[in-house]
């Protein structure tokens, strides 16, 4: 069977699914393949799976605090991990649902099957039915990425296992080695340290999270070292060993080689775009190493031919992919639009959550600008202590000829939900004068981020002055 439409979209991830929406609000005909379920690794292997296990794990950790509260639980509380896999499958199962009615509503055309070029504007889908053709006037490339694995001996042994394969173990392990100290590592050491696993870390640059702010990384790294989480920083594996039914990880570290025992090795150094069996090279369709490379409105280099998500190897974040999606439909149905990546929120969904917008210190610092920096710790707001969350701090950078807001960094509950007050004062260019001149509601975890901008301006007026008795 041939199917003529207005835009063809390879995958229905957060990207695919979103760039189908948009176009059909632009009036287009839609046809979207997918040989799995809609909502990409996002929705089904996750952003929403790891954070229903990092709740799960976050509420037996309050409970296991609750006389600090007043509360006295009789008893022992003990975390029920198939309960745990089952509300998370629950989750993910309403989510999907729903995806797929906002895609029959708007008139999309879901064909399930696997999608490959066969001319720069045909599709031929290998799907359960049979082979279906797609002919299209323009085409949305969103397949995706998927965990890399790391080229060393024993990484293909049983119980090393990458990010996909950690959200549905069988049960919590005793002990788990993590081998990547990046937001994905940090994750999954919240949920199994939290759970009772003894988590290792192992990273082979110098902190966690080394694409965020330091302050946020070593304020991370003091948090999770209390809660029992070991970390090995500018250290490497160099090998796994199967050795008597356990794993044992063959570790370089500055201070000499180590062994670390383990029942399962994570692996979590990152992802790799999907751009095998395309049919890529046969259009023409330019790939590098990272990715298929697209310009601000998510073209290729084959006019007609647009790359959204993690397949294009930038930036690798859903929000990314959905407002890629967008920019290449309008872009794709004579409209004009560009993808703006000057105020993209960053997140890790730990405990105490990690969000960073904008530059970092040492990057505004590179580019040559003269700093105020604005810092406030969770101790001093009135919210986080009421809430035994008082771990954590905001930090505002900020240029010291207007005051421009240049980034953002909150080691704090919720700092992916306080994050977006620094993505708009940046995307409006706001400056610390705006910041402070917005009144804050009181007691609210958002009034740091006021106080931080008053501490850039040297006038917080909830820390004590310097050199005052």
């Amino acid at each position: 069977m041939t199917h003529q439409t207005d835009i063809a979209i390879l995958g229905a991830g957060p990207g695919g699914y979103v760039a189908a929406l948009r176009a059909t609000q632009l009036d287009a005909r839609v046809t979207l393949v997918e040989e799995d379920a809609v909502g990409g690794v996002c929705l089904n292997r996750g952003c929403i799976p790891t954070k229903a296990l990092l709740r799960s794990a976050q509420v037996y950790r309050l409970v296991q605090e609750a006389d600090t509260f007043g509360l006295h639980i009789e008893g022992s509380v003990t975390p029920d991990w198939n309960a745990i896999q089952s509300r998370k499958q629950t989750i993910v199962r309403r989510l999907v649902r729903g995806v797929d009615v906002l895609l029959r509503k708007a008139g999309v055309q879901v064909i399930q099957g696997r999608g490959r070029f066969v001319g720069p504007r045909s599709i031929e889908v290998s799907a359960p039915t049979g082979t279906e053709h797609i002919e299209a006037q323009n085409v949305i490339i969103a397949t995706g990425s998927r965990p890399a694995r790391l080229p060393l001996p024993g990484m293909d042994l049983p119980g090393v296992i990458d990010s996909t394969q950690c959200l549905s173990l069988e049960e919590v392990p005793s002990r788990l080695l993590i081998v990547g100290g990046g937001v994905v590592g940090v994750e999954f050491a919240s949920i199994y340290g939290a759970l009772g696993s003894d988590v290792t870390i192992v990273e082979m640059l110098d902190r966690l999270l080394p694409q965020m702010d330091t302050d946020l990384a070593s304020g991370l790294a003091r948090t999770l070292h209390q809660r029992g989480i070991h970390s090995h920083l500018s250290s490497r594996v160099t090998q796994v060993d199967l050795i008597e039914g356990a794993l044992k990880a063959a570790v370089i570290t500055p201070e000499g080689a180590a062994s670390i025992d383990a029942d399962q090795i994570l692996v979590a150094v990152g992802r790799r775009p999907n751009v095998e069996d395309l049919g890529l090279e046969a259009i023409g369709v330019r790939v590098e190493k990272s990715g298929i490379p697209v310009d601000a409105q998510m073209q290729t280099n084959v006019p007609g031919v647009y790359a959204i998500g993690d397949v294009t190897g930038h930036l690798l974040l859903a929000h990314v992919a959905m407002e890629g999606g967008k920019v290449a439909a309008e872009n794709a149905l004579g409209h004009t639009a560009r993808l703006n990546l000057s105020a993209v929120p960053a997140c890790a969904y730990t405990d105490p959550e990690v969000a960073s917008v904008g530059l970092t210190e040492a990057q505004a610092r590179d580019a040559g600008h003269t700093l105020q920096i604005g810092r406030f710790p969770l101790n001093a707001n009135g919210k986080a202590l009421t809430y035994g969350e008082a771990h954590g701090f905001v930090k505002i950078v900020s240029d010291t000829r207007f005051g421009e807001v240049l980034g953002m960094h909150i080691l704090a509950p919720h700092a992916s939900d306080l994050i977006h007050e620094g993505a708009l004062a940046m995307t409006l260019e706001a400056t610390l004068d705006e910041l402070i001149a917005t009144i804050h509601g009181h007691p609210a975890l958002g009034e740091a981020v006021h106080e931080a901008a008053m501490a850039a301006r040297g006038e917080a007026l909830h820390l004590p002055r310097r050199g005052a008795s």
